[in-house]
């Protein structure tokens, strides 16, 4: 039973983490989309090393936070 009532807890989770990525890659990898759109012009990127430095911490200091909450 705790299966059945953990299920929407965990979908919400991964619904928050997911719109979490997608901020961090709208921000500082300037991209629209995480979503696969098979098309090399839409897929494949040309991104600053800073940028992604920046989106690597910011990830990081969403993991830190989201330990401390839990």
């Amino acid at each position: 039973m705790t299966t059945k009532t953990a299920a929407p807890a965990e979908a919400a989770a991964t619904a928050a983490t997911q719109a979490l990525l997608q901020e961090i890659a709208a921000r500082h990898l300037f991209l629209e989309t995480l979503d696969t759109r098979n098309a090399d012009s839409l897929d494949f990127h040309d991104v600053a090393v800073w940028s992604i430095r920046a989106a690597l911490e910011a990830a990081y200091a969403a993991g830190q936070a989201a330990s401390r909450e839990a």
